[in-house]
């Protein structure tokens, strides 16, 4: 017999063998408890072809089998599970979702839906092959809760997701809240307001009455449940937000910078000042890094990669042209 504290070493078909694993399938439960989220037999029976890209990751296979049985057609691509993740870099943002925005547009696709590694995070690619950003999806993910399913109660974000929270929130007279980034900030705010969502800038949603954490597969089915009760297509679903909110545009770049400068960039980043590309600075937030509130609600970030040795640089605002401007600035006040 077996003890606690007994130092024999088994294979493990020899541990199967002798009742010390037991082999648990948590599939069924989990399907199980997304069918109480979303209405899934609407979706198998919508009619829709999605392309499904894991990344050769964990979440291969449960879009498909989770959708399967009715008028919906899922195509998988990079679908066998291998942890080398070859010729791909698993994050589900763009430029790695090219093979996934090729896919659609090859195979006539009304969406494409990617996750990473751990399938905790979502990536959308729309019907003509263009990536939406994670805060676009963010905030038509909260329209989706707020408007087309009728919930009420807070939204939570951290300071690198988007402000159309804020104006979502207005409209619908719900409260926002927002985190340092990580969803170990998020999650607990989410269960002491009770939040209908949360999210974050990398690409991670969770969602009331479900565990608290992020879930991609979820966040998926969620979207794919916009997409069919509203009828709109998701560029056209970008669109309708932004007459709600107004234009809003996002970008983020990476840079790596020698250890040794960190105290500079730091000083150089800190140092006070009343506009940026001439609009006046709001108010300065250290929450996470160095944020510049503009008086015109765009937002301008820079701070050092919690996990990576980069600086990251972030901003949102209100065209293309001022996101690349806002960039130069974030560049030229860190020095690098």
């Amino acid at each position: 017999a077996y003890e606690a504290g007994d130092s024999r070493r088994f294979s493990l078909n020899e541990a199967k063998d002798r009742g010390l694993i037991e082999d648990s399938g948590f599939d069924m439960p989990y399907f199980a408890q997304v069918a109480r989220l979303v209405d899934l037999q609407a979706l198998r029976n919508a009619g829709l072809k999605i392309v499904v890209d894991p990344m050769y990751g964990a979440g291969s296979g449960y879009l498909r089998r989770v959708l399967e049985g009715g008028s919906t057609r899922v195509i998988e691509i990079h679908a066998e599970r291998n942890p080398l993740f070859p010729g791909l870099h698993p994050e589900p943002i763009m430029p790695h979702l090219s093979g996934l925005a090729q896919a659609v547009k090859e195979n006539r696709a009304d969406i494409g839906l990617a996750h990473d590694g751990d399938a905790d995070r979502m990536g959308v690619v729309d019907e003509k092959g263009n990536f939406l950003n994670q805060l676009q999806v963010f905030a038509l993910l909260c329209l989706y809760l707020l408007e087309v399913r009728g919930e009420r109660g807070a939204i939570v974000k951290t300071i690198t997701t988007t402000n159309m929270a804020y104006r979502l929130g207005e409209l619908f007279n719900v409260p926002v809240y927002e985190t340092a980034v990580g969803f170990k900030y998020v999650a607990p705010v989410m269960a002491e307001k009770d939040a209908i969502i949360g999210g974050e800038e990398s690409g991670g949603y969770g969602f009331r009455g479900h565990i608290p954490e992020r879930d991609g597969i979820l966040a998926s089915l969620c979207f794919l449940d916009l997409v069919v009760r509203t009828g709109k297509t998701p560029s056209e679903l970008l669109r309708y937000l932004y007459e709600k909110v107004g234009p809003h545009h996002y970008r983020r770049i990476d840079i790596k910078f020698p250890e040794e400068a960190r105290r500079d960039i730091i000083a150089r980043v800190g140092r006070p000042r009343s506009e940026i590309d001439g609009v006046a600075v709001d108010r300065l937030d250290t929450t996470d890094g160095f944020r510049f509130i503009l008086r015109d609600g765009s937002w301008l970030l820079v701070r050092f990669s919690g996990t990576e040795p980069l600086l990251r640089i972030y901003t949102e605002t209100d065209s293309p042209e001022r996101v690349e401007r806002l960039l130069a600035w974030g560049r030229e006040m860190a020095g690098v």
